[in-house]
């Protein structure tokens, strides 16, 4: 049969009777189609329930599956240690998902377990759907820092492997919406909080999946969403299926966003290819940009290029500009992938003969040997963006005030440990972010002084 059904569905502690203690009655709205969902999962009789939840374990480059033959856990951290739970897991359903995944080299699997327990995010909906449903066994799904076009791709995992297994299952996308939506809310108020509540409830209430890939990384950060990971895994078990989407509730009268949708599969429907669609998009207009892109850039890709494919450092070109060999320069080489950093790696001073071959061998450094990412593939390279800095000289300062992120990046020393952050970086907005990353970046803590440098760069895209 497969996947059945989806449903998105917040996790707040405070709905469950037990831990709100009557404060729950302000967000009656949630839980009257908390108790609808329940009940339409009942009606379904699942033989499986898969549960994708931001507060299971998670991990920057991994989706862990929780292994084992089952978990137990209780609200005792939120003062109701009378509500447990012991569920068993669905053991065929997560082997068929962890051998899809090794097939096609895909990071999923039961590795790394620090806690056995059942996390909120799972429990909560749990309250509801036991409830009403005793049945059925689960499986339960962390998220991960992995682009959002990897969860997607999770979800068609998912649902080829219920679907080998003729399991009759529902997804339960479990997630909260912005936590920045009023001012009296624990996180405060962003005004992007509202935004991604609205465009969310909008895009989901429409089954319009593909929107998913489109938010961008850093306005979910600065709205502090949940569960948007969480609703793209779901999304992708629904590719290439018409869908029935129903919006049943959407509250935010704590400062955090609850929302409840539901999504039945009406059927096969070729133009619901979203992840296809999405990639070979980002694919045409890297290329474009590729081509539009100035010589440092093209160099900077010819470089990594040569060494994905052949393993060959590439040879300074002919036809460069004459500034790019006879000058030289510390360069930073970036690359992203899906708008998400794939790879960084520069000099501060040059140390090469030019800046060409600065560019090259940086190239190579940031596609191979960044140790936050696994080398580059070659089926990843019409996907990434590259953009080259060419490094001023460095100049000594005497006070942060002389800092402006914007302008100017930041060296900052101490005895032999020396870290660089580059000027005009998203997500980076002020001196104090500024100087607090290029320390952890050279191991100097935040309360050690240090001497500050700062240097302008020429962005090439």
């Amino acid at each position: 049969m497969g996947i059945l059904a989806a449903f998105m569905v917040p996790h707040p502690p405070m709905i469950i009777p037990e831990i709100g203690r009557g404060s729950e009655d302000q967000i009656q709205e949630t839980v009257q189609a908390y108790e609808r969902v329940a009940e339409e999962i009942a009606a379904l009789a699942p033989e499986t329930i898969i549960i994708t939840s931001p507060h299971s374990i998670m991990y920057a480059d991994y989706f862990h599956i929780s292994p084992g033959r089952g978990a137990k856990g209780s609200f005792a951290q939120f003062r109701a240690s009378s509500v447990k739970f012991a569920e068993d897991y669905d053991t065929e359903l997560v082997e068929r998902i962890c051998g899809l995944a090794a097939s096609e080299d895909f990071p999923a699997g039961t590795l790394g377990e620090r806690d056995a327990s059942l996390d909120h995010g799972t429990m909560v909906p749990l309250w509801f759907i036991r409830r009403r449903y005793a049945g059925g066994k689960i499986v339960r799904i962390g998220l991960s820092g992995l682009p959002l076009t990897d969860h997607y791709r999770l979800g068609q995992l998912i649902a080829q492997a219920a679907e080998d297994l003729d399991r009759r299952a529902v997804i339960v996308a479990s997630g909260d919406l912005s936590h920045k939506l009023q001012d009296y809310g624990p996180y405060g108020f962003a005004p992007e909080g509202p935004e991604y509540d609205r465009r969310i409830m909008d895009v989901c209430g429409r089954a319009a999946f593909g929107e998913l890939l489109d938010f961008d990384e850093n306005f979910c950060d600065r709205a502090a969403e949940c569960g948007h990971r969480s609703f793209v895994i779901m999304a992708g078990a629904f590719d290439g299926l018409g869908v029935k989407a129903e919006a049943l509730a959407h509250q935010d009268v704590t400062g955090v966003g609850y929302g409840i949708c539901t999504f039945y599969p009406e059927g096969p429907d070729p133009n619901r290819h979203f992840l296809k669609d999405h990639l070979d998009r980002q694919e045409r207009e890297c290329l474009e940009r590729a081509e539009k892109s100035d010589p440092y850039v093209k160099l900077a890709r010819a470089s990594v290029e040569s060494w994905v494919r052949h393993r060959q450092i590439m040879p300074v070109p002919e036809g460069l500009p004459e500034e790019m060999l006879y000058q030289r320069a510390g360069t930073f080489v970036s690359i992203h992938k899906n708008g998400q950093l794939r790879g960084c790696i520069g000099t501060i001073a040059a140390t090469q003969g030019s800046i060409a071959e600065e560019i090259i061998q940086n190239a190579v450094s940031a596609s191979s040997r960044d140790p936050r990412f696994s080398p580059i593939k070659p089926g990843e390279l019409s996907s990434l963006e590259i953009s080259v800095d060419v490094l001023g000289d460095a100049e000594d300062i005497d006070s942060p005030d002389q800092l402006d992120v914007k302008r100017y990046g930041v060296i900052v020393t101490r005895g032999h440990r020396r870290g660089l952050l580059l000027p005009n970086l998203d997500g980076i907005d002020t001196v104090d972010e500024q100087i607090k990353i290029a320390k952890q970046k050279a191991g100097i803590m935040e309360f050690e002084k240090c001497s500050l440098q700062r240097f302008e760069v020429v962005r090439h895209y």
